[in-house]
């Protein structure tokens, strides 16, 4: 009790410090969410992990004996689904394109790049595959890469590096990193970068003098240190993974980006500290799944969007590939990518691939359905 009464106080130092209204709520809500107890009428719901085996991997990043590879990215090739391409940042050193035989198809030596994000966009001319990813090179300038992804040679194209924060900012560090679609007219997409100060700052991305910026828009706060993020397009809601707090939901659609509890780190919802990587997995009739990385327990939750609950856990184990372990990044894209992956593909890092450096991981997600008996 004592951590969480201590927590709850630097909420309300950090907002008081930051003299916005508007980011208190997340903060208040970040300390009550870590004091929850439970209680006899909320009893732990005890979820096992189910193993599900992996059916590809990648070969390994190149910088060996580090903590180096760290979130994926996933394009479906709509046309040949076999020929979907899955990226893959080493924080070490650049980002990695591979076939999903897990071959590299391309690498862009681009420094220290952490979490990658990307969205198909419309540009003159015709549809870029525009790749994002937290450029972590200047630990005081926090910083956006951009690049363009050639779908047929899975070749890379720099786009540049930019700051994205007002001037006169505090240092901080980039960190965590995601992309949602445009919310407004003028703008290819949004770009969601999680500060190592548990700020995350939403930039538009739009086209200005013949290159795409990022152009700041608002900020949401929360008390500790968090990471991963994803956005849910069809539910305009980001997803944010407070590492030792729990997952917070922050609607798109207000004038102002505030925070509500979705889960939290505990028996009950099935997550154990670190969360790191989460995925939207959904379905083209509206049937949506978020998957979390319970990074203490080398496992993931999955959560039913539409009812909030917990669904099942399970871990990446089994079969003639090893299984995954400590998982940072993971992303999940549905449809058919061909006959390994007919539903849809889980692509998940692997904390400790030894004897080799570290890799991704490739699951299909009708096998973790079908563990999990999710109908």
């Amino acid at each position: 009790m004592k951590a969480a009464f201590t927590r709850i106080a630097d909420v309300v130092k950090l907002s008081q410090k930051a003299g916005s209204g508007a980011l208190l709520p997340a903060l208040m809500l970040s300390g009550a969410l870590a004091g929850c107890a439970t209680t006899a009428t909320t009893p732990p719901v005890r979820l096992p992990a189910i193993d599900v085996p992996a059916a590809g991997e990648t070969q390994p990043v190149g910088t060996a004996n580090a903590d180096a590879a760290d979130d994926p990215a996933i394009w479906r090739n709509a046309a040949n689904p076999a020929a979907s391409l899955v990226l893959g940042t080493d924080k070490k050193a650049g980002l990695y394109v591979y076939g999903l035989d897990g071959k590299v198809r391309d690498f862009a030596a681009a420094g220290a790049l952490n979490n990658a994000d990307l969205r198909e966009v419309r540009r003159a001319g015709g549809t870029t595959i525009l790749v994002g990813a937290s450029d972590r090179t200047d630990r005081a300038e926090p910083r956006i890469a951009l690049f363009t992804l050639d779908g047929a040679t899975g070749k890379l194209t720099s786009l540049g590096t930019d700051t994205f924060l007002p001037a006169g900012h505090a240092p901080a560090e980039a960190y965590g990193f995601c992309m949602g679609a445009a919310l407004a007219q003028g703008e290819l997409a949004r770009a969601y970068v999680v500060l190592k100060d548990g700020s995350v700052a939403e930039s538009r991305l739009v086209e200005r003098n013949g290159r795409i910026v990022p152009d700041y828009v608002r900020l949401v706060k929360f008390a500790t240190q968090s990471e991963g993020c994803v956005v849910d397009d069809a539910g305009k809601v980001l997803f944010v993974a407070e590492e030792d707090v729990g997952i917070w939901k922050v609607p798109l659609s207000g004038e102002k980006l505030v925070a509500e509890a979705f889960a939290r780190v505990g028996e009950q919802d099935g997550l154990v500290a670190d969360v790191e990587g989460l995925a939207v997995a959904r379905e083209d009739g509206g049937r949506a799944w978020l998957v979390a990385s319970s990074q203490g327990d080398s496992a993931y939750a999955v959560f039913d969007l539409g009812t909030g609950k917990p669904t099942g856990r399970f871990r990446i184990n089994g079969g003639a590939i090893g299984g995954t372990s400590e998982t940072d990044g993971i992303e999940i894209a549905l449809g058919d990518f061909g006959p390994a992956y007919p539903d849809g593909l889980m692509v998940a890092q692997d904390g400790d691939n030894a004897p080799h450096a570290q890799n991704f991981k490739l699951v299909s997600w009708r096998a973790i359905r079908s563990a999990l008996g999710i109908d």
